[in-house]
């Protein structure tokens, strides 16, 4: 009988020990569990997250600031904008450097591994038995897994970038995570300045502008929080709830901010 413990299995088990520490009922860990071999494809939803949750906090942020202070429409459209294009392209930038940096330091560490197993195994495999005694293994099952790991170079070398360096092979590309990063803080961080500049070109009325800016970026917020609750499997109330709080903090630091200077600098 063969016994393959592989990263995966080892996930999975954790997971399913925890769920009741992460207040998952019944039927939220069973979806999870379905959804499991699917969970690739919600990876750069969380970069829309990232990238979408800063846009909307730190332009909405801008605008009431600005507002607070009493500039002009004009004034907030051009800070909202810059904000948006500086600050989008910095994230985009940090979440490609992050993804690349780890790719280069999985890597290196790999070839490090690789090189260890061929020049060096009967360390390499005192190692594998090592990580897996420490797991609870005794007696001829943890020599048959040492036995299984150990016959597969791939699979010996994987095995000690988990558990030596609790490393698992980093699946996205940075190219595309920096632009997905980008575009949703693009997408989001808009929103907060749609109203001021459609009241510029005159396609709406320039009243309560503000109170509509909140609106939309309330929702805005709420979408994000729809999304964080998708993708980590959380509860939906209080991913939305925790958008909508950072959302409106910001933006009452940013307004109690803009307000006190311009009473103290202008008047």
């Amino acid at each position: 009988m063969s016994i393959v413990i592989g990263t995966n299995d080892l996930a999975h088990g954790y997971l399913l020990n925890k769920s009741k520490y992460l207040n998952m009922d019944d039927k939220r860990a069973r979806d999870f569990h379905k959804s499991h071999d699917a969970q690739s494809g919600k990876d750069f939803l969380r970069e829309f997250v990232y990238g979408g949750m800063d846009g909307g906090v730190t332009t909405f942020a801008v605008v009431a600031g600005a507002t607070g202070a009493h500039f002009d429409n004009s004034v907030i459209i051009i800070l909202g904008l810059a904000n948006l294009i500086a600050d989008g392209f910095s994230m985009s930038v940090g979440s490609y450097l992050s993804i690349k940096s780890q790719l280069e330091s999985y890597r290196k560490l790999k070839q490090y591994e690789l090189w260890g197993v061929e020049n060096i195994p009967d360390m390499e495999r005192e190692e594998i038995r090592s990580i897996y005694r420490s797991k609870g293994l005794r007696g001829k099952l943890l020599d048959k897994v040492v036995e299984v790991i150990t016959s597969d170079k791939e699979l010996w070398v994987k095995e000690m970038m988990h558990g030596e360096f609790q490393l698992i092979p980093e699946q996205k590309s940075p190219i595309t995570a920096g632009t997905y990063t980008f575009l949703s803080f693009i997408f989001i961080g808009s929103i907060p300045l749609l109203p001021f500049i459609f009241s510029y070109f005159e396609w709406i009325p320039p009243i309560s502008l503000f109170q509509t800016t909140c609106l939309l970026a309330g929702l805005a917020f709420v979408l994000v929080g729809l999304i964080k609750s998708y993708v980590t499997h959380s509860s939906v109330r209080w991913a939305v709830a925790e958008a909508l709080l950072l959302g409106a903090t910001a933006a009452s630091l940013a307004y109690l901010v803009g307000f006190l200077l311009e009473r103290l600098l202008v008047n």
